[in-house]
């Protein structure tokens, strides 16, 4: 069984589209590495948001061109023989981006066909077959080679927004993860079923662990819950806009009855700390920064056509919320 790297896998996790996941992973990586940490981007959304943010379209074109070959290296490529049963995982390099400290492993659009024999994975590890948890384990086995290689202090996946196998071997992967929230009525409703979905893949994940063979790599399937965000609220004469500012009290009521009681019902550990502990910062609406820095593959604080003022406050945003992570996981080490 190989030894779990050190670093800390962390997900941006929830399965409503439109929240700005991988916006907010590039953004909280970048800040990351500008406060010393190394970190591991792993683009885990077949449809390669993540990868192409942060790559030039040639060279996603090339990668996604290439990943079948002996020469890929892309998440496909190395999770392709387990797909294929032709063997087991190909560990690839990860890209090395424009910060010394950021990392990226590139997605691939045929994650799509591993995401499908993990179901088939997940059923053979009900029936106690070896091959189910290696199956189910690969993701995870791959990323903790590369996070070895590189040294790495963070692991921040970047997912669909979907409740697929794919996620579920992510989720349980993970150390903690983070919830972002819009400030609309759609997002608060999907809490409930995001709460619900990470109950039931915990818990059953809990049962299907037990049945293992001896000295094979499982998932540890102990997702904590590190807080939520609240974003892309509009500010007016230094305040949320009113037609907003309601939603931030109803966010963190309905995280603490559909995300921390759900956690605490599994085991208290998953949830640590007073509600205030939970919120790690808010994202405003950055309008046209967001483009901006799409379109130049870097963090919003670091874009060169955009007002000097906003990517201040963008700077200062990520930076808090990055901070935060960092104190809260420290602190629940400690704990635990």
């Amino acid at each position: 069984m190989n030894t779990r790297h050190k670093s800390k896998r962390i997900v941006v996790f929830n399965h409503k589209g439109g929240v700005g996941k991988t916006t907010l992973t590039v953004n909280i990586a970048y800040a990351l590495a500008e406060l010393g940490k190394r970190v591991l981007l792993v683009d885990s959304d077949p449809q390669c948001n993540l990868t192409s943010y942060l790559v030039d379209d040639a060279v996603v074109d090339d990668l996604l061109d290439n990943s079948d070959s002996e020469n890929g290296a892309t998440l496909w490529t190395a999770l392709k023989p387990i797909a294929e049963a032709e063997g087991d995982i190909k560990v690839i390099n990860p890209i090395q981006l424009s910060n010394d400290n950021l990392f990226l492993l590139p997605g691939d659009i045929r994650l799509s066909e591993f995401e499908i024999e993990l179901t088939e994975f997940w059923g053979q590890c009900t029936l106690r077959k070896a091959k189910g948890f290696r199956g189910t384990t690969a993701f995870s086995r791959l990323v903790n080679s590369v996070a070895t290689s590189i040294n790495a202090d963070f692991v921040l996946y970047d997912t669909g927004p979907n409740i697929g196998p794919l996620n579920r071997v992510i989720l349980l992967d993970c150390d903690y993860f983070i919830v972002p929230v819009a400030c609309d009525l759609f997002s608060l409703r999907a809490l409930k079923t995001l709460g619900k979905t990470l109950y039931t893949w915990i818990t059953q994940w809990s049962q299907v662990a037990d049945l293992a063979p001896e000295d094979i790599c499982i998932l540890p399937g102990t997702p904590s819950f590190l807080g939520y965000i609240p974003e892309r609220f509009r500010i007016y004469r230094g305040e949320v806009a009113s037609t907003q500012s309601g939603f931030l009290i109803k966010i963190q009521k309905e995280i603490h009855s559909q995300i921390v009681s759900l956690m605490r019902g599994i085991n208290p550990d998953f949830a640590v700390g007073k509600m205030n502990d939970f919120k790690l910062g808010q994202v405003k609406d950055f309008s046209s920064l967001v483009p901006a820095s799409q379109l130049e593959g870097i963090a919003m604080s670091q874009t060169q056509n955009a007002i000097q003022s906003q990517k201040d406050q963008a700077k200062e945003t990520f930076s808090t919320i990055s901070t935060n992570i960092i104190n809260r996981v420290e602190e629940l080490d400690s704990n635990g």
